[in-house]
């Protein structure tokens, strides 16, 4: 996991362990001396706070950022925030929630995928935008989404499908493409929105350890 971080790119830093932002390579020390056994991913959008199980403000940050990691037995989250000293982090009082069922949510994103496909069919996708009807079919064969080789075989399978989902559903809703009604494009967003949420609970499950 240190050789990870280190190899990340720019210098990431937590705000709110010491009295000083602490470069997260130094951090995971300081949050396994605080109890810290494992971490939990959380993707919460307004009304699913995927991985969120509270307080408020730490729930509100969260949501607002799109994204955030609560560190197991520390009483921790971690949430993204801008900081002038780089890529910030900003350790908040959080609750753990209850450990996510690997299992269902990808068999949940499986039987998902299945019925979203089935309903873009019928919306005529691959007029409406060629790419999406491709990344329909890459779905179908062996991922490429680079993660670490030590993950077991079912969370790289489920974290490479519920990206790619996820990329699907950020290309449709970058435009309307050829919706001409208002019924189409409620059609469109009501096919992608299941699709969207089981794959955010994926990515909590498989990523979540």
């Amino acid at each position: 996991m240190l050789t990870s971080l280190r190899a990340a790119g720019p210098e990431q830093v937590v705000v709110g362990l010491e009295q000083d932002p602490v470069p997260l390579v130094l951090a995971v020390g300081t949050l396994r001396r605080s109890g810290g056994s494992g971490c939990s991913l959380a993707l919460p959008v307004p009304g699913d706070p995927a991985g969120l199980a509270g307080p408020p403000e730490f729930n509100a940050r969260a949501l607002e950022a799109g994204q955030a990691v609560v560190v197991t037995g520390a009483g921790l989250g971690l949430v993204p925030e801008p900081t002038p000293h780089g890529i910030g982090w900003q350790a908040k009082d959080a609750r753990e929630p209850p450990p996510p069922d690997l299992y269902q949510a990808g068999s949940d994103l499986r039987r998902q995928l299945a019925e979203t496909t089935q309903r873009l069919v019928e919306l005529d996708v691959a007029r409406w935008r060629p790419e999406i009807a491709d990344l329909l079919t890459d779905l179908r064969h062996e991922g490429s989404a680079p993660l670490p080789p030590h993950l077991d075989q079912r969370r790289l399978e489920t974290v490479d499908r519920a990206m790619l989902c996820r990329e699907v559903v950020g290309l449709a809703v970058q435009h309307e493409g050829g919706a001409v009604t208002a019924a189409e494009i409620e059609a469109r967003r009501q096919a992608l929105v299941p699709l969207d949420r089981a794959a955010r609970h994926a990515l909590v499950a498989a990523c979540s350890v």
